[in-house]
């Protein structure tokens, strides 16, 4: 199912992820409205899993055609089918099933790209609740160790406690 390893927070994954924004911009140049750095590696101080989450967005999901998805495949990444997840598309890039690198592919301006950009804007800010998240995500590590997809559901009620936080905020400012 995937092994869980957090590492502490590292200045290179800012570099990585302009890499690969560069690759990705290059690649998605006609149809990429903004490529953003999201997930934990995104948040300086977080403990993260490596991995770098890259979220592109488009005016709509239907603009990613085969030929994008070709290059994609091309430069590295691997198309993964969520059936669950209708409203993105999901490339992973790296080795085998955990990848080092995940482009989320949302509309634009929609509430799923807003949300990722909230939650990491809110850790950025919030040491508070950063601290919290790295303490969630250790314990969680610790309790399942080889179980990514227990790990991410697991972790799935701070983050909805967080974005209702971060909305209350933005809300009253």
């Amino acid at each position: 199912m995937g092994e869980v390893k957090l590492l502490e927070y590292n200045r290179e994954w800012v570099l990585l992820f302009k890499r690969e924004e560069e690759l990705l911009r290059s690649i998605l140049e006609n149809i990429a409205v903004a490529v953003e750095h999201i997930g934990s590696t995104s948040v300086p101080g977080l403990a993260a899993k490596p991995c770098i989450d890259i979220a592109v967005g488009v005016r709509g999901l239907a603009e990613l055609t085969e030929h994008h998805i070709m290059q994609l495949n091309q430069a590295g990444y691997e198309h993964v089918e969520h059936a669950e997840f209708p409203h993105r598309r999901f490339f992973r890039k790296g080795e085998w099933r955990a990848g080092t690198h995940h482009v989320h592919v949302y509309e634009f301006g929609t509430r799923y790209w807003q949300d990722n950009l909230l939650f990491r804007d809110h850790l950025r800010n919030n040491k508070e609740d950063r601290n919290l998240y790295i303490a969630l995500k250790r314990t969680l590590a610790q309790q399942f160790p080889n179980d990514r997809a227990g790990y991410t559901a697991a972790k799935h009620p701070f983050i909805e406690e967080i974005l209702t936080k971060a909305r209350q905020s933005v809300s009253h400012n």
